[in-house]
């Protein structure tokens, strides 16, 4: 399994257009093969932030998905972006 979690950071202002934008992406992510979950959200604290979080059945399936990335428009909002790469060996219930 692979999740995939993080945060992106874009002027204040400019956040929740920016998440209006990613609707689809969100839609299609959820129904691509092997996709367990995908969420973009605003963050409840910081106003410039927005978290990230995908989990995904393997490596293969999160790449097959992905493509090139995203839209170059998109991209040139994002001011900074923490976003890392989880490979999990095991899940348990909490």
């Amino acid at each position: 399994m692979i999740i995939i979690s993080g945060r992106l950071y874009l002027e204040p202002g400019d956040r929740d257009a920016y998440l209006a934008g990613c609707r689809e992406v969100v839609e299609l992510a959820r129904g691509a093969a092997g996709c367990l979950d995908f969420a973009l959200s605003a963050d409840l604290v910081e106003p410039d932030r927005i978290n990230v979080y995908e989990r995904w059945e393997s490596g293969e399936d999160v790449e097959r998905f992905r493509g090139a990335g995203p839209e170059p428009g998109q991209a040139a909002r994002i001011r900074h972006a923490e976003v890392m790469r989880y490979l999990v060996s095991g899940v348990e219930a909490p």
